[in-house]
């Protein structure tokens, strides 16, 4: 039994290690470049030749799989503290409130005082509501998760699609004034400008100057709820009926593993290359992107994350034991510390108040940023956990739910 739920447990903890690692490989173009230039190359800063190939290759790789991954993950982590604290003769309700809440003050933290690319405070608030699930049979909770998710992607393909036919319309010859004026005003968002003259005078800025332009977007992480409700919901209760069938604990037969990733990961690669194909004849624009990111991909995005999790339980059976392995699970296991750790040094080595390279390398080359990023999250992870029993941040989370100090040394 101890060396089945060590499985399980390395399984989930290396899982995460590779969701926040490749979050990152997304994040890393929002740290360096004006926010729209995670939506389209043409925003990118500086411009370089290679720039559309680089996000073709992030869009169809990694754009959203990682984070639902981590999505995933998030709704199965919450039944392993529910088994716990129901063993212990806890009341689960309470001790799964009180992590939310303060993980929701952690994302508010992260976002006003770190980096505005928060998710902590989505993912509590989401994680609020995927609890009253907890109790349902796995049937019942991909039923209702397949539902909330095919909602959202009809209502997102709405929403984008009618963005992009007001640009067609608007950009005809003759076009209504009416729909100009409208146009322009839309494409007036700094959140859609290619230029991105306002970021590049914020961050390249002190720190001060960075706090007030989040003080005065302080409802974007709400924004961001109403906005993710109807993917990391669904993917949360998808995580609780994975982890309840022992899929994402590795507990199936390998052939299991193998048939998933042989039918989702192929199809997914192929819908999500023609749609950013669709995307770049388009002319990469950011309402084009946009649609391509967040509507024409949606179900190859769930197809890709359930079958890049078969991948991954594979790879870690097959690995099992190594070190490798055993540095990607200790990452995992003190996500929370990378994740922020990750903001602090990237905004450190980015924004103005620290070495100011924020617009001044480019697509691919910010790929040597990630590499050393994940080389630091490996290489610290296991040394640390070897000696503790958590993270810090995962300590003080912990310590802070329970309301008193938890036993850190081994």
């Amino acid at each position: 039994m101890t060396s089945d739920i060590a499985a399980r447990n390395i399984t989930l903890d290396a899982l995460r290690g590779f969701a926040v690692m490749g979050i990152l490989a997304m994040n890393i173009v929002a740290f360096a470049m004006p926010d729209t230039a995670y939506i389209t190359p043409l925003a990118s800063v500086p411009q370089t030749a290679s720039d559309p190939l680089s996000w073709l290759v992030s869009f169809v790789l990694i754009d959203g799989k990682m984070r639902g991954l981590f999505s995933l993950l998030f709704g199965a982590s919450m039944l392993l503290i529910i088994e716990r604290a129901a063993a212990k003769g806890e009341d689960p309700a309470r001790v799964h409130y009180r992590r939310m809440a303060w993980l929701a003050v952690f994302g508010l933290v992260h976002f006003f005082f770190i980096w505005s690319g928060d998710i902590l405070f989505l993912y509590a608030v989401i994680g609020s509501i995927a609890f009253l699930a907890h109790q349902w049979e796995p049937r019942r909770l991909i039923k209702w998760a397949l539902g909330l998710y095919l909602f959202g992607m009809v209502l997102w393909a709405m929403v984008y699609g009618a963005m992009l036919f007001l640009e067609v319309t608007a950009s005809a010859p003759g076009a209504d004034a009416a729909l100009v004026k409208a146009y322009q005003g839309m494409m007036d968002s700094p959140y859609m400008s290619i230029d991105g003259t306002e970021y590049l005078a914020i961050y390249q800025g002190g720190y001060g100057g960075i706090l007030a332009h989040r003080v005065g977007e302080w409802d974007a992480p709400l924004t961001l709820v109403m906005q993710g409700i109807t993917e990391t919901l669904p993917l949360m209760w998808l995580g609780m009926a994975l982890f309840k069938t022992g899929f994402l604990t590795g507990a199936l037969d390998s052939a299991v593993y193998r048939r998933w990733a042989w039918r989702l990961v192929p199809a997914g690669l192929i819908l999500t290359l023609i749609a950013g194909l669709v995307v770049w004849q388009l002319g990469l624009g950011p309402i084009a992107a946009l649609n391509g990111m967040f509507a024409w991909t949606i179900i190859p995005r769930l197809m890709l994350t359930l079958g890049y999790a078969a991948l991954l339980v594979l790879a870690v059976r097959a690995l099992a034991g190594s070190g490798l392995i055993a540095r990607v699970a200790a990452t995992g296991q003190a996500a929370i510390t990378n994740y922020l750790g990750t903001s602090i040094i990237m905004t450190m080595l980015f924004y103005g108040y620290g070495m100011g390279l924020y617009a001044s390398i480019n697509r691919t080359a910010l790929w040597l940023f990630v590499l050393g990023a994940w080389a630091v999250m490996l290489l610290w992870s296991k040394p640390w956990l070897n000696r503790f029993r958590y993270g810090p941040l995962e300590w003080l989370w912990r310590s802070l739910a329970r309301g008193a100090f938890q036993p850190m040394q081994r």
